[in-house]
């Protein structure tokens, strides 16, 4: 088996008072889809705002691709290779759809004040070409090249969804953090955003880690899953393993054992 690209290692967050994460431990090899499920407040989010630098951990470490990265600032594992989306909408409401995109390729750009000044010598014209063309490549596979002029606060909340995900696309990550990437979708908007994670796996070779409560998709399309309760985690393994796992039907599925057996 390959080295893991992240590994998470006795990992515990405290808020004042608050045990959001207890001794949390896992690993995401190189082109694996990992989900990580949960009720609400058992932590996944905060385990993804660990991963991403906005939370340093009260306690374990955090290492990417061999690296310790636990203290490592978050601008900084943008530029390791680190993207993410988030639960809530994190646009810039006022601003094209290729705008926002382009504000993903930032930490990519070379030229500096002096060169950028010398726009047509100084190899600034070049570069900025070169990044827009990557974004109408993340444009096209993501099917928004109608609403690639739009002002991002207009278009509707499937729309905006995937603009998020094209703007964390365009950082060129290795490791791509999505959080409830399809919460507040319809069944048709849930049917495409799950393949176009599935093709972001696959065909441009990201490893996702995702948090997720639809079920149905979770366990079709990730190659393992972690459940997390009160902060803890309570089961790691391939999909059917973790859905017949007895702690996860008491802790996690609860009453709706019967919906999630049909699904299994």
């Amino acid at each position: 088996m390959s080295a893991p690209l992240l590994e998470v290692s006795g990992v515990s967050l405290r808020f004042g008072g608050i045990q959001a994460l207890t001794d949390v431990g896992f690993a995401v090899a190189p082109g694996e889809l990992f989900s990580i499920i949960g009720p609400n407040g058992a932590g996944k989010t905060s385990m993804l705002n660990c991963v991403s630098g906005r939370y340093t951990p009260s306690e374990g470490a955090i290492r990417f691709n061999g690296d310790d990265i636990t203290h490592v600032r978050t601008s900084r594992r943008a530029a390791l290779g680190i993207g993410r989306t988030f639960q809530n909408l994190a646009l810039f409401g006022h601003m094209s759809v290729l705008d926002n995109i382009m504000v993903g390729r930032h930490h990519l750009l070379h030229n500096n004040f002096v060169t950028g000044a010398l726009y047509w010598l100084g190899g600034a014209r070049r570069e900025e070409l070169e990044h827009r063309r990557a974004v109408e490549e993340i444009i096209d596979f993501l099917e928004i090249q109608h609403v690639r002029r739009a002002v991002a606060g207009t278009l509707s909340y499937g729309l905006r969804k995937r603009v998020e995900l094209a703007r964390a696309i365009a950082l060129k990550p290795r490791l791509i953090l999505l959080d409830e990437p399809m919460a507040g979708m319809n069944l048709e908007e849930k049917e495409d955003m799950a393949r176009y994670i599935v093709d972001l796996n696959e065909e441009w070779g990201m490893t996702v880690v995702m948090i997720e409560h639809d079920m149905g998709v979770v366990m079709d399309i990730s190659h393992r899953v972690m459940v997390l309760d009160f902060g803890r985690k309570i089961a790691e393994g391939v999909p059917e393993a973790v859905l017949a796992d007895e702690h996860v039907r008491h802790a996690y599925l609860g009453e709706i054992d019967e919906t999630l057996s049909e699904v299994a």
